[in-house]
């Protein structure tokens, strides 16, 4: 039985036709009319792809390109093709690629998008929320038998604090300590964090003053 191939071959070279003129007529590539021609369909990238070459060929020889078609398809088994085709030839490959290109560059931006924004929060936080404060001394509720108390914790860098309306030593590390007179009648300590953009924190200490008599 001929082969598409070979009627193909016979017809070019009985029209008097080289594979150049061939190619410039159907837009096929040389290299691939040559492996049209002897019958080497895994030098071509897709079956679809083949079709589109059978097709393209036979219109350009005048042949039928029904009956070409159906003799292609006696000829050619699409599952061996596809079993012996190198994997870059095959459709479902790069599709899959592709995705996975695509998949790994959306993760790239979000990483950088959440850095980014991981950035300008940590230094900007400052701005929208009140500074961390925390009071060692006194523990709530403490009782208080002398006239006077040490007040001691930490609280962010650069923030101002002030102990019932008195400002505090505050170290480089954010620590302070502040000695507060004990007034008659006094139940609570107010601690106050203010950062530089006017946001502050609060923590109250209710005390049991329990004065011993002079």
């Amino acid at each position: 039985m001929i082969r598409v191939g070979e009627r193909f071959a016979l017809e070019r070279k009985r029209k008097g036709l080289t594979i150049d003129e061939v190619a410039k007529g159907t837009k096929i590539r040389p290299n691939f009319l040559i492996a049209l021609e002897k019958g080497d369909y895994k030098k071509l990238p897709s079956s679809a792809y083949i079709k589109g070459f059978i097709t393209n060929y036979a219109q350009f020889l005048g042949l039928s390109t029904k009956e070409t078609l159906a003799l292609f398809r006696r000829e050619f088994n699409e599952r061996e093709f596809l079993d012996v085709l190198p994997e870059s030839f095959t459709n479902q490959k790069p599709r899959m690629f592709a995705g996975f290109r695509l998949s790994r560059a959306a993760i790239y931006v979000a990483v950088i998008l959440i850095l980014v924004l991981g950035f300008v929060f940590f230094q900007y936080k400052a701005a929208f929320f009140g500074p961390n404060l925390v009071v060692v001394l006194p523990k709530e509720n403490a009782v208080i038998t002398q006239p006077q108390i040490t007040v001691v914790g930490n609280t962010d860098q650069n923030v101002t604090v002030m102990v019932n309306d008195s400002a505090a030593d505050v170290s480089s590390d954010g620590t302070f300590k502040k000695v507060v007179v004990i007034l008659a009648g006094t139940t609570e300590i107010t601690i106050k964090a203010v950062n530089s953009f006017g946001k502050e924190t609060t923590v109250v200490r209710d005390i049991k003053v329990a004065l011993k008599a002079q």
